[in-house]
């Protein structure tokens, strides 16, 4: 047969071959065996569709750690996180209650040596570690399990996710906060302290240690003192705590869409961590400067009033301060002015990362929105951002830190005898 015989029943369709049949059937074309080839071809991949389909759902559910391993992990990788950055705490904390004019710490790194040269490692940049470790633990045992159980529970109930992650950011933020402010009041305190009689910073506390810290605030100013600075605190860390984790498991599922795994790497780890801090501390700068502003220039005694009485109050400060009448005591009112000093007014929680400008308008208020509008009428926009740097580089490492190795504990316990299940199911 020549070459272009050839070609021409190449493409001939008139002439289908036909196959016989050896049991009795109808002979089938090869047409229709193609046909049936593609049809069996096209129900093999839509079962595997399907297949695949199923197997997203249930990765859904695998996502879902125990939540014994979610408190676990969460408790280890946020007070890992609290304990690394816990030395700017410090020097920010400093920062914020001098009071010395002209002020003794002005920039950071020149704190950072002051406080190191003068005080050294352990009785100044890391003073008030103990309260910080014995509030953060538990704190981020109860915020990691609430956040864990809200979330799970709003999304099992219709709820978006993106709204089951910040409502249960805010909703884990309150419950832990009950742990974690008198803990960083007695932190903050030690903070601004130092060393015991400490020779280079008159911060008006001078206690001998945590115990008795503890012990003199609520002899001295009541136990509702260790919750100082609360509302300002909830304010402002709510709001971050529930930004923080809804963009952190929005770009944990873009990750994981991206790899195409469940594992991601840990470069994806920190960046993810690293963002949602950031990100997060962005934001709520505005309410972060405000509470600092509140909490370091309210005059102590105008606390729990008005700002018109505040106002009022503070005219009359420069008089001085009325002795008890001695016969009755025998004593002047040193023990209320004592009091009255250690009453000062000074960040707790995360570190505030605004510090004052010169010259800057007071806040007489203990309204946080109120608070708000007078620095925009005053500052505008920049300052309600003072300070944005320093918090984004906080929030991004401190957030980092404990989303990675909330992430690898997970993995590590998830295999480990004492606290894996067997057959390899979770078990929530």
């Amino acid at each position: 047969m020549s070459l272009a015989s050839r070609l021409v029943n190449l493409f001939t369709y008139n002439q289908v071959p036909h196959f016989a049949s050896t049991d009795g059937h109808p002979a089938v074309t090869a047409g229709e065996d193609a046909r049936n080839a593609i049809g069996e071809g096209i129900s093999a991949i839509g079962f595997r569709d399907s297949k695949m389909s199923r197997t997203l759902e249930e990765e859904e559910v695998e996502d879902r750690p125990p939540y014994l391993h979610s408190m676990i992990a969460g408790g280890i990788g946020g007070t890992t996180g609290d304990l690394l950055m816990h030395s700017l705490d410090t020097v920010k904390t400093r920062q914020q209650g001098d009071t010395h004019i002209p002020p003794r710490y002005s920039s950071m790194s020149s704190s950072y040596a002051t406080i190191f040269r003068q005080e050294g490692f352990r009785r100044g940049l890391y003073s008030g570690v103990t309260p910080a470790f014995l509030g953060s633990f538990p704190g981020t045992v109860i915020f990691f399990g609430t956040y864990e159980y809200s979330k799970r529970h709003l999304i099992d109930n219709g709820v978006h996710h993106s709204l089951a992650y910040l409502a249960g950011g805010f909703i884990a933020d309150f419950a832990a906060s009950f742990v974690y402010v008198p803990s960083e009041v007695l932190k903050t305190r030690l903070q601004l302290q130092g060393r015991y009689n400490n020779p280079f910073f008159s911060s008006g506390y001078n206690y001998r240690s945590t115990v008795d810290a503890a012990r003199t605030i609520i002899r001295q100013e009541g136990v509702l003192a260790l919750f100082h600075g609360y509302k300002a605190t909830i304010f402002r860390d709510l709001p971050f705590s529930a930004l923080q984790f809804a963009f952190y498991e929005q770009e944990q599922t873009w990750a994981k869409d991206f790899v195409g795994s469940r594992d991601i790497g840990l470069g994806l780890e920190i960046l993810t961590g690293a963002t949602a801090g950031g990100m997060a501390g962005v934001i709520t700068c505005p309410l972060d400067v405000v509470k600092t502003r509140i909490q370091t220039q309210l005059n102590p005694h105008a606390v729990a009033l008005s700002p018109g009485r505040a106002t009022n109050l503070q005219q009359q400060s420069a008089s001085p301060l009325p002795m008890q009448d001695s016969a009755k005591t025998g004593t002047p009112s040193l023990v209320s002015e004592k009091v009255a000093q250690q009453r000062r007014h000074i960040s707790t929680s995360s570190p505030s990362t605004s510090v004052r400008k010169p010259g800057s308008v007071n806040l007489d208020t203990s309204s946080v929105i109120t608070g708000l509008k007078l620095l925009y009428k005053t500052e505008g926009i920049a300052g309600w951002f003072r300070g944005v740097g320093p918090r984004a580089v906080w929030t991004s490492v401190q957030s980092g830190t404990m989303l990675v190795l909330y992430q690898a504990l997970l993995r590590q316990l998830e295999v480990h005898p004492l606290f894996g299940d067997n057959d390899g199911a979770a078990i929530v």
